[in-house]
């Protein structure tokens, strides 16, 4: 099958199609993973992206489910280089979650134009679709920040992973499995609540501490999380991954912007500025901490920076008992530097 993928400033790509015939919009990304793209499709925080993998050759290892981040894609579509067939069932997991991808077009010129002009709005379509149906769809696509996407990934229900530990309440905005199971696997009591839950609800569980999780969009369109924050701020330890370091940084009354092209992979160099220590992270995200927004008198503390554009990878405040890291420390992408540091300060603000 054919199939067009169309970006909003006019450039249009035809390929092979794999999945669904239909027709996508979404805000196309790119991650500079080499492996992973198992979790990386159904992480949550790609919800409402259309996911291009700067690596050429994706599902050559095949196709894992317990290493699944949720439990479906949560990407838009999918655009690669070369699927591999055998012995990979990558492309029966797309057909499968009614998805749609395309291969066979030259993905470093998209990313070469991501990284200059930025991330952009785009349509993927496979099917009685012609260019310029799905050119004009790629520039009516609704932005990023206009779209209401945790709603869409959070769960239902609030729910407990059991544990002997420090009460935890986790508000999911569309948590990674992998961020469960690294506080499971710790030993905290884990009452996990959707992202709509009430002060009154998590006031309710006399938790020892509060943790705000990752998720997509627009950390500004989160506004009941944070009202969280500002509720127990000062009153209960906050900690944060990702979006929810964002989100805390709000709360707080700081502010975020948006990254040109953002931070998708597993290559990212974090400086401690404590130690002047090093780790690689691995990230997935379009939005970062604005380091100019917090008042002196905040009491709020940068500890880590982003190597590569000096990017706010870390706050910390012993007076707010506050805890938060841009990137995701239980994904160790190779090293775990990042995973031991994160889980002693962790404990650390808790106890």
């Amino acid at each position: 099958m054919n199939a067009i993928l169309a970006m909003e400033d006019g450039t249009i790509y035809n390929g092979k199609g794999i999945g669904n015939r239909k027709l996508v919009t979404g805000e196309i990304v790119f991650t500079t993973a080499m492996t992973g793209y198992e979790e990386s499709l159904t992480d949550p925080s790609f919800k409402g992206q259309i996911l291009l993998f700067t690596y050429p050759l994706i599902g050559n290892y095949g196709v894992n489910k317990d290493r699944f981040q949720s439990d479906r894609i949560q990407a838009e579509g999918v655009v690669v280089r070369e699927f591999c067939d055998t012995p990979s069932n990558i492309k029966e997991l797309i057909r499968e979650e009614g998805k749609l991808g395309i291969s066979d077009i030259d993905t470093r010129d998209i990313t070469i134009k991501i990284r200059d002009q930025g991330v952009m709005r785009a349509c993927l379509a496979i099917g009685d679709y012609n260019d310029e149906e799905v050119l004009d769809a790629a520039k009516s696509a609704p932005y990023i920040s206009d779209l209401d996407l945790i709603e869409q990934v959070s769960c239902k229900d609030k729910y407990r992973v059991r544990g002997d530990g420090k009460k935890i309440a986790v508000l999911d905005l569309g948590i990674k499995r992998s961020i469960i199971k690294y506080l499971a696997d710790n030993g905290f009591d884990l009452y996990i609540y959707p992202h709509n839950t009430t002060v009154k609800e998590i006031d309710e569980c006399e938790p020892d501490a509060i943790f705000f999780s990752n998720g997509p969009g627009d950390p500004k369109k989160a506004k009941n999380a944070i009202n969280i924050v500002k509720h127990f701020l000062g009153i209960k330890p906050l900690i944060g991954i990702c979006l929810g370091h964002q989100i805390v940084c709000l709360g707080a009354g700081g502010d975020t912007y948006k990254l040109k092209f953002g931070h998708r992979g597993g290559n990212h160099p974090v400086k401690n500025l404590k130690t002047g220590n090093v780790f690689i992270t691995s990230q997935n995200h379009g939005f970062a901490v604005d380091e100019n927004s917090f008042d002196k008198d905040s009491k709020i503390e940068i500890t880590e920076i982003n190597v590569n554009d000096n990017t706010v990878e870390g706050l910390h405040s012993n007076y707010l008992n506050i805890l938060t890291v841009q990137y995701h420390p239980e994904a160790t992408p190779g090293p775990q530097d990042s995973k031991k540091k994160f889980l002693y300060d962790l404990k650390r603000i808790i106890m």
